[in-house]
């Protein structure tokens, strides 16, 4: 006798803020938007001036990305450092045909939460309805006059060129004005980009560690960001001075606005004198979409029906 929950519209576990149609024994490909509408933040802050990235480019509204189902577990093939991988995954109900199956207690309306201001622990990117949580040796990059969501503390002189470098930083911005909406393809697509401007050349057009000698590929896949289906493509670099680092894409569609896939770039010193690269991990489990705690994710998270 199967235990699936019956025929009906359930909150989609990939994109919370629609939902999707269960026929009795799997989903469908047929969506609709709930009945209650979930409100966009009141006053979205500006983007920062552009800063050590090429951004792809900067818009409070931009390309809707659209996603097809996902489902089962998602297994990530990096393997570096101490990465903090595990899995996430949500109560469901097993079907007579081996697929994941919601909860027969889901909500039909739009998710809520109560939201992260005044929580010193986290800094809010409004434009793209998300918070990053504030990790041992991580600030706010604002209070560090960075143009970064967060940025390791101190500084030291760069090993190349004149100039002071950071062990750690993370940027978010809005993809717009692109064709491309699939978040891996932006993320390979980014990826080299995000490895110059870390460790190649700086703004002043410099060469902090006097370049960049080899990468290697050291992780990648399906992840969930803030309940969000997203793609992630991590670079192990070495330069020509210094520890090299590694520096990561991760893109994934916004909760607010139009949904314009979210563009996150990170970067870590590789060494001992560097933040361990497990923080890369753990700052993306600890995203959160605004008013909403339980949209986390992160490496190695299911993306399965709940």
């Amino acid at each position: 006798m199967s235990s699936s929950p019956p025929p009906g519209w359930y909150r989609d576990p990939s994109y919370p803020l629609t939902e999707r149609w269960w026929d009795g024994s799997a989903w469908t490909d047929h969506r609709r938007q709930p009945d209650q509408p979930v409100p966009l933040p009141a006053q979205p802050r500006p983007p920062k001036r552009p800063g050590r990235t090429k951004v792809i480019a900067l818009a409070a509204t931009g390309a809707v990305l659209v996603a097809g189902a996902v489902t089962g577990g998602v297994l990530v093939l990096g393997g570096d450092g101490d990465g903090g991988q595990e899995t996430r995954t949500a109560p469901t109900a097993p079907s007579s045909g081996g697929t994941e199956s919601p909860s027969p207690t889901a909500p039909s309306s739009s998710p809520s939460g109560s939201g992260a201001g005044g929580d010193a622990s986290v800094v809010v990117d409004d434009l793209n309805g998300i918070t990053f949580p504030v990790l041992d040796g991580w600030t706010d990059g604002a209070d560090a006059d960075e143009d970064a969501v967060l940025v390791t503390d101190g500084t030291y002189d760069c090993p190349g060129d004149d100039g002071l470098c950071r062990s750690g930083w993370v940027y978010s911005r809005t993809v717009a004005q692109s064709d491309e909406t699939s978040p891996k393809a932006l993320a390979e697509n980014d990826i080299e980009d995000a490895a110059n401007d870390a460790y190649d050349r700086d703004d002043l057009d410099r060469r902090p560690y006097n370049g960049i000698t080899g990468h290697e590929v050291v992780g990648s896949g399906s992840v969930a960001v803030a309940g969000r289906a997203g793609y992630f493509v991590r670079w192990r670099v070495t330069t020509d001075v210094g520890p090299g680092g590694y520096v990561q894409s991760l893109v994934f569609p916004s909760s607010v606005g139009s949904e314009a896939p979210v563009l996150v770039r990170f970067a870590v010193d590789a060494g001992d004198d560097g933040p361990p690269v497990g923080d890369i991990d753990r700052i993306v489990r600890g995203i959160r979409a605004i008013g909403d705690e339980k949209t986390g994710g992160g490496v190695g998270s299911s993306l399965g029906p709940r």
